[in-house]
């Protein structure tokens, strides 16, 4: 697969495959044991792969409910056993997560406080467009179309679909504003990357054996915005011991 001028694999939009549910539901019994010690609430499917028959990054999205961030942030290190990679993304609203590298994704995961906004918009968008075909049969369209135009151009892919969620959420009574909905749905950080040329390095910390996490630079989402799903990182290895 060609990657972008970044080191990204380029946006691609597939046909929907029956799968994505079982992807997910073997992806949430892996995270309901792990993530035991801190959930308040149900793991959740999210984003285009969480909708019958919709085409779809082929990436499953989810959303899993805590008390608060900064005492789930031992997930952190606990979801690293599971091949997550940490984003420092805006971590006041919540802790974000690839899997298994921001270059190559097959997962993305959410932990966000029971009941927050983020929570509610998410969930709210989701099963608006589950239960409205033609709203469902318009985005898939949108997407479809915005994927061939920004192939490899993730934030205008973004800020493309940025109108469309705007009036699905407002219309379902969100009562969030256009502004901050923006902020708290759609801004993604523009993440520093190193050139292609360049052998990736990791930052970790985690597990003596299996338990690695990565940290990502970032620019603040006020810089620049987007999806929430940041491009990869200006990466290095450096294996720290466990104690």
């Amino acid at each position: 697969m060609s990657k972008t001028p970044q080191g990204e694999a380029p946006i691609e939009v597939v046909a929907y495959d029956p799968r994505w549910p079982s992807k997910f539901e073997m992806e949430r019994v892996l995270l309901q044991s792990v993530l035991a010690p801190w959930l308040a609430g149900p793991i959740e499917h999210v984003g285009s792969t969480a909708i019958p028959g919709m085409p779809a990054k082929p990436v499953i999205d989810i959303i899993a409910a805590v008390e608060n961030l900064e005492t789930s942030r031992p997930a952190i290190d606990a979801l690293a056993e599971l091949g997550y990679v940490y984003f420092p993304y805006r971590p006041d609203i919540m802790h974000w997560f690839c899997k298994p590298s921001a270059a190559f994704r097959t997962h993305h995961l959410h932990l966000v406080p029971r009941g927050s906004k983020r929570w509610v918009e998410r969930l709210a968008f989701r099963d608006a467009i589950r239960n409205d075909q033609s709203l469902a049969a318009e985005y898939a369209a949108l997407e479809s179309r915005l994927a061939q135009e920004f192939k490899f151009d993730r934030e205008a892919y973004t800020d493309g679909k940025t109108p469309f969620v705007e009036r699905v959420l407002r219309s379902r009574g969100s009562g969030a504003s256009s502004a901050n909905r923006k902020s708290q749905i759609h801004e993604r950080p523009q993440i520093r990357l190193p050139p292609i040329a360049e052998e990736p390095r990791l930052h970790r910390r985690g597990r003596a054996q299996t338990g690695v996490v990565a940290r990502a630079e970032v620019i603040a989402p006020e810089e620049r915005g987007g999806l929430d799903h940041p491009p990869g990182p200006r990466q290095s290895r450096r294996p720290r011991r466990a104690d």
